[in-house]
C-alpha cells in the first residue's frame, strides 16, 4: 500500500474526518500550552488538573448540566486548593499537588462507581476520539480556538511570567492574574481534550510537545513552532495509524508523540556532540 493511499483511505469515512479534526484542534491547543508548562516546570500541575476534573464530570452528569462546566469547575477548584495549601502550610508544592489531585481523582472514581450512568468509564478516562459527533467537534472548537487566541495574544506576558515572575511584577504585570489565568487556560484545554483523549492521556498531550520543542530550539518562537508541528504531526499520523491497526486512537497518538520525542532526543544529542567537536577544533586552532 502506498503512503498516499495509507493516508487518504481512512478519510473516506465520516467518523475519521470528525476524529481527525478534533485531534488537530486538541493537539494544537495542548502544544501551545505545553511550551509554557515545560518552561515553568508545571508538568505536575497539568497532571493534577487532568485528574481532578473527574469528580466535576460525575457531578455535572448527576445535575444534568454540560460535562464541560463540571470539568472546568473541578479544575479551578483543584488549582485554587493547591495554591491555598502551598501558601498556608509547610509542605512542598509537589507534595501538595499530588495530595490534591490524587484525592480529587479518587473522589471522582468513588462517585462514578456509585452513579448509574450510560457513559462508559473508559471513554472518560481514555477518550473516544473516533466516536465524537459533529456537536462534539463544534464544542471542542469553541473551546480550543479561543484558548489558542488568548495564548497568542498574551504570549509575551506569559513568557515573561514563566521566565522571571519578579521581573514581570516590576514591569507592572499582575503575576497573580497570569498565574491563575494560565492555570485556567490549562483547565480549558483539558476540558476540550476530554472526549478525545480522556483525563489520563491528556497529560502526555500537554507535556510531550513542549519537551520536544525544548530539546530542539533555544528561541521561544521556534520552540513553539516545533511543539505545535510535532503535536499536529503526531495527531494526524496516530489517528490514521489507529484506523489501520484497529487500535485506540488516543493511546496511538501518545505513542507516536513518544517516538517523536525519542527522535528529537537523538537529534539533540547529535547536535550537542557536533557543537562540542566544533568548539574543540576552534580551541585547538587558536592555540596553534
Amino acid at each position: 500500500m502506498s503512503v498516499l493511499r495509507w493516508m487518504t483511505e481512512p478519510l473516506t469515512h465520516e467518523f475519521m474526518q470528525r476524529g481527525l479534526i478534533v485531534a488537530i484542534l486538541v493537539g494544537t491547543v495542548c502544544a501551545l500550552l505545553s511550551c509554557y508548562l515545560v518552561l515553568k516546570g508545571w508538568s505536575l500541575m497539568g497532571d493534577a488538573i487532568s485528574h481532578a476534573v473527574l469528580p466535576g464530570i460525575v457531578l455535572a452528569h448527576l445535575w444534568s448540566i454540560p460535562l464541560v462546566f463540571g470539568a472546568f469547575a473541578a479544575g479551578l477548584i483543584c488549582t485554587t486548593a493547591s495554591a491555598y495549601l502551598r501558601e498556608h502550610c509547610r509542605v512542598k508544592e509537589d507534595a501538595v499537588m499530588a495530595i490534591v489531585f490524587s484525592g480529587m481523582f479518587a473522589l471522582g472514581l468513588v462517585l462514578f462507581v456509585q452513579v448509574k450512568s450510560d457513559q462508559h468509564l473508559n471513554h472518560i478516562l481514555f477518550g473516544n476520539m473516533l466516536g465524537v459527533r459533529w456537536s462534539d467537534v463544534i464544542e471542542t472548537a469553541l473551546i480550543a480556538i479561543p484558548v489558542c487566541g488568548i495564548v497568542m495574544a498574551k504570549r509575551r506576558d506569559l513568557l515573561l511570567f514563566c521566565f522571571d515572575p519578579a521581573h514581570a511584577r516590576a514591569m507592572g504585570l499582575s503575576v497573580k492574574l497570569l498565574h491563575y489565568g494560565l492555570l485556567a487556560l490549562v483547565a480549558l484545554a483539558i476540558v476540550a481534550s476530554l472526549k478525545a483523549v480522556g483525563v489520563i492521556l491528556v497529560i502526555a498531550m500537554l507535556i510531550t510537545p513542549g519537551a520536544i520543542g525544548f530539546l530542539l530550539a533555544k528561541q521561544f518562537g521556534r520552540l513553539t513552532f516545533i511543539a505545535v508541528s510535532a503535536s499536529v504531526f503526531s495527531c494526524v499520523v496516530g489517528t490514521i495509524a489507529s484506523f489501520h491497526l484497529d487500535a485506540a486512537t488516543g493511546p496511538t497518538i501518545v505513542m507516536v508523540q513518544a517516538a517523536v520525542f525519542v527522535v528529537a532526543l537523538a537529534v539533540s544529542q547529535v547536535q550537542a556532540s557536533y557543537r562540542r567537536r566544533t568548539q574543540r577544533s576552534v580551541e585547538v586552532s587558536a592555540t596553534r
